[in-house]
């Protein structure tokens, strides 16, 4: 039995107004050659299918695209839903596909999908708040959710290896300024132990590939959507259960084109012969000038045409200090609070942080629903 397990596809997405459709495109038709040459039996897709709850017409046309021909390879295709897709309309048409199982319910995370002698369990992001009251947790958590989930899997008896998908923050992990929040009461994260018991465990949301135990990983985004992820390697998991989970392999995907940061005065980064290989990359260019130079996203472009993102640092302590927060990676009640500070010059209250966060959490279940 061999599992493709891929995520984070964020189909539609654009990074930096710069459309990412056609390298999307090519991650599909990378990813139906990679089965075809692997022998792939199932392909997990642990969530994130869309960057939004309202895809766009293009992105809806490319996911039927990669299922449809997923299908005619004869092979069968898990698929859960992620903190960015609308579960409703991601689960539309689940009960009529066949060799295409989409897992967006949540009571339906513990009904596996039994492919020969494996059975996949699909998790999709569970909001703790609309599944609390349905299954009567104690905490308003997602580690009460995922907990309450596992402990439905692991009381499957049946003789036959499991594989379980789901879309969550595991403690340990490395995140990306990519990622959406997902913390609920400042709180996020899933211990890895509540994922003990299984064979596999195809983890989506985080945007870099990473092995959390010998039986638990991130496969990763196939591109990469922010400056963080400049290091990162981007690909798919290629897992033979008949040999073991922890003998799974990396399996890179194209690069549309490099992404790469500079940093420097301008006159050097356009003149420097040393710049040269970043000519062709998605860049995101930090100026240290002391005084901002005239023009300069038009003089950084006749050099480096794919310049996306600029940002100032001039050198200097009394530059340090009037910088305003960084906002990229932080959490939505964070940068709330700082809106508040920075209009009314003093701090939110308490009170104000609750209010502030019931708001957060509740525009958080809306777009999910």
């Amino acid at each position: 039995m061999r599992v493709l397990h891929t995520s984070d596809w964020h189909l539609g997405r654009s990074f930096h107004r710069e459309s990412l459709l056609g390298a999307q495109a090519a991650f599909v038709d990378h990813l139906v050659e990679t089965v075809t040459a692997e022998r792939v039996d199932v392909v997990a897709i642990s969530g994130d299918v869309y960057d939004r709850a309202l895809p766009s017409v293009d992105a809806v046309k490319l996911c039927d695209e990669a299922l449809a021909r997923l299908r005619a390879l004869d092979v069968d295709t898990v698929l859960i839903s992620g903190n960015h897709d609308s579960a409703v309309r991601l689960g539309f048409g689940a009960g009529l596909m066949d060799r295409v199982h989409l897992r967006t319910i949540p009571s339906k995370a513990w009904e596996p999908v039994v492919v020969g002698d494996t059975a996949f369990y699909g998790i999709p992001y569970l909001e703790p708040e609309l599944v609390r009251g349905e299954w009567e947790l104690a905490e308003r958590t997602h580690t009460a959710a995922i907990s309450h989930a596992m402990d439905r899997i692991r009381a499957d008896r049946a003789d036959r290896r499991k594989v379980v998908l789901a879309h969550v923050f595991v403690t340990g992990g490395e995140a990306s300024d990519s990622e959406r929040d997902i913390s609920v009461g400042g709180v996020s994260h899933v211990p890895l132990a509540a994922f003990s018991g299984v064979d596999y465990v195809a983890l989506g949301h985080l945007h870099g590939r990473q092995s959390m135990s010998e039986t638990v990983r991130y496969s990763g985004s196939p591109i990469a959507y922010s400056f963080s992820e400049v290091n990162q390697r981007k690909g798919s998991w290629l897992v033979d259960l008949d040999a073991g989970a922890q003998a799974a392999e990396f399996v890179p995907a194209p690069v549309p084109r490099p992404v790469g940061t500079l940093k420097g005065r301008i006159d050097d980064l356009l003149t420097q012969e040393r710049y040269a290989d970043r000519e062709d990359h998605w860049l995101q260019v930090t100026l240290t000038d002391p005084v901002r130079p005239r023009e300069a996203m038009e003089r950084l472009r006749r050099r480096f045409p794919h310049t996306l993102a600029l940002a100032f640092a001039p050198d200097g302590p009394a530059a340090e200090s009037a910088r305003p927060p960084r906002i990229a990676g932080r959490a939505e009640i964070d940068v709330a609070a700082d809106f508040v500070r920075a209009v009314r010059g003093e701090p939110a209250d308490e009170d104000e942080i609750r209010v502030l966060g019931e708001a957060v959490e509740a525009s958080r279940i809306k777009e999910f629903a």
